[in-house]
C-alpha cells in the first residue's frame, strides 16, 4: 500500500512526462512543417498558419478540459485525451493537401489541451506551500519541445517526414497506458464523489468576470505563447538567417526549447520563497533587454568618408543570437511558474476553471503569434520583426503590471 507521498510524486512524475509527449506533438510541425512547405512551396505566411493550427485546438480546449478535471478528476480525463490525440497523429501521416494539414493539424492540437487537465491533477496533490514547486515540475513537461528538436529530425532523415506522426502516435498509445497504471484519483475528486457536492459550472466560472485573470493571461500570452511560437519558429529562422541546414537548425533550436521547458521548476521553487510577482518583474525586464537587441536586423551602414565610402555592418552572429534568445528562454521558463503561482495566490479553488482561461490566453499566443511573424516577414521582408513584435508585448505587460500594483497600493491606503 502506497503512502500518500508515494502517490504524490508518481503521479506528479506520470503527469509531467505525460505532458512532455503531449508537448512533443504539438510542437511537431515547428520540425515537418518545413518539409511540407518546400513541397507545397507555401509562403511564410502559409506556413505561420500551418504551425500554429495544432496550437488553436490546444488553446481553445483548455478551459472546458479544465472544467471537466474539476468535475471528473484528472486521471480519467488525461488518459482520455492522449487516447484521442494518438488517434488523431496516426491520421496526420496520410494527408496529402494543404487543407487536410489544417484539418488534421486541428484534431492533433489536442495534446495542447493536456496543459489544463495536468496542471489542475497535480494541483490537487499538494499543500499550498508546495504549490509553485509542484506546478513548475508539472510545467517542465513543454521541454517536449526538445524532444521533437532531437527526435523529429532524424526519423525525417532516417524514414521521410511521414514517419514522424506515426511514431509520436504510438509513443503516445503507450504512454496513455503506463499514466493510467502509475496514477490515483485525487483526494478532493475522491471526496466529491463520495459525497456529491461538486462545484457547480456558475462557481466554476465566476471568477472569469475578473479583469485580473485576463491580466494575468497576456502575461502568459508573452511567456508561454512567445515560447510556444518561438519553439515553432525558430528552427525555420535559423535557416533563413544563418543558412543552416533544418537538422542543425534544430538541433540549436533545443537550445532555447529544453532549458526554457526544463527551469520552469526552478522558476515555481523561486515563486513559492520569493513571490510571483517579483519573479514576473524580473522576467519582463531580462526578456525586454534581450528583444531590444534582438529586434535589430542586419544592417550594412554605408560612410562617406574624405576619401572615399566604405561600408561596415552592424547585426548579431549566430552565436550573440543564440545566447540572447537562450536567456529569453529562460526568462520565460520562470514566467511560465511564476504566473500559475500566482493564480492559485488568489483562486486555489478553481484551478481548472481559471488556470483552463489563462491556458487558452496563452496557447492562442502560441496560434496567432506565429501567423504574426509570418505577416511581419511578408510585408516588411525583415526577419528580425518578430522579435520586435515580441518586444512591444512585454512592453505592454509591463505597462499593465504596473498600474495594476499602483492601483492596489491606492485600494490598500483606503483601507
Amino acid at each position: 500500500m502506497l503512502t500518500h507521498k508515494q502517490k504524490q510524486y508518481s503521479v506528479l512524475s506520470m503527469s509531467t512526462v505525460a505532458f512532455a509527449f503531449n508537448f512533443a506533438v504539438w510542437t511537431m510541425f515547428s520540425i515537418i512543417g518545413i518539409k511540407i512547405k518546400q513541397e507545397l512551396g507555401l509562403t511564410d505566411t502559409e506556413f505561420g498558419i500551418l504551425v500554429a493550427t495544432p496550437i488553436l485546438t490546444g488553446s481553445i480546449t483548455r478551459l472546458p478540459l479544465g472544467i471537466l478535471t474539476d468535475r471528473y478528476g484528472g486521471r480519467i480525463v488525461f488518459f482520455i485525451q492522449m487516447l484521442l490525440v494518438a488517434g488523431a497523429t496516426y491520421g496526420l501521416a496520410f494527408a496529402h493537401e494543404y487543407w487536410q494539414y489544417l484539418v488534421a493539424g486541428l484534431f492533433v492540437g489536442l495534446a495542447g489541451g493536456s496543459f489544463a487537465i495536468g496542471i489542475a491533477y497535480t494541483s490537487a496533490w499538494f499543500e499550498k506551500d508546495k504549490q509553485g514547486t509542484a506546478m513548475g515540475i508539472f510545467g517542465a513537461g513543454n521541454a517536449g519541445a526538445a524532444i521533437t528538436n532531437l527526435v523529429a529530425p532524424m526519423i525525417v532523415v532516417a524514414a521521410g517526414w511521414q514517419m514522424v506522426p506515426k511514431v509520436y502516435s504510438i509513443a503516445m498509445l503507450v504512454m496513455a497506458i503506463v499514466f493510467w497504471f502509475f496514477t490515483f484519483n485525487d483526494p478532493k475528486q475522491m471526496e466529491r464523489a463520495r459525497t456529491g457536492q461538486h462545484i457547480s459550472l456558475k462557481d466554476q466560472l465566476a471568477p472569469l468576470k475578473e479583469l485580473r485573470v485576463w491580466r494575468f493571461g497576456l502575461y502568459y500570452y508573452f511567456v508561454f505563447g512567445g515560447f510556444v511560437a518561438l519553439a515553432l519558429w525558430l528552427p525555420k529562422y535559423y535557416v533563413g538567417e544563418y543558412g543552416l541546414d533544418l537538422k542543425t537548425a534544430s538541433f540549436i533550436t533545443m537550445l532555447f526549447t529544453l532549458p526554457s521547458g526544463v527551469i520552469r521548476a526552478a522558476g515555481g521553487y523561486a515563486s513559492d520563497k520569493v513571490g510571483a510577482r517579483k519573479v514576473n518583474w524580473w522576467v519582463f525586464w531580462i526578456s525586454i533587454a534581450c528583444l531590444f537587441f534582438l529586434s535589430y536586423p542586419q544592417t550594412t551602414l554605408l560612410v562617406k568618408g574624405i576619401e572615399g565610402d566604405f561600408s561596415f555592418d552592424i547585426g548579431l552572429n549566430i552565436w550573440i543570437f543564440t545566447a540572447l534568445v537562450f536567456v529569453v528562454g529562460i526568462a520565460q521558463g520562470f514566467g511560465k511558474a511564476s504566473v500559475y503561482r500566482i493564480i492559485h495566490d488568489y483562486y486555489p479553488n478553481n484551478m481548472g476553471s481559471v488556470g483552463g482561461m489563462v491556458g487558452v490566453i496563452g496557447g492562442l499566443g502560441g496560434f496567432t503569434l506565429p501567423i504574426f511573424f509570418g505577416l511581419l516577414s511578408d510585408y516588411t521582408n525583415v526577419r528580425s520583426s518578430c522579435f520586435m513584435l515580441l518586444f512591444i508585448l512585454v512592453a505592454i505587460c509591463m505597462v499593465w503590471m504596473n498600474y495594476a500594483i499602483v492601483q492596489q497600493k491606492k485600494e490598500s491606503e483606503i483601507l
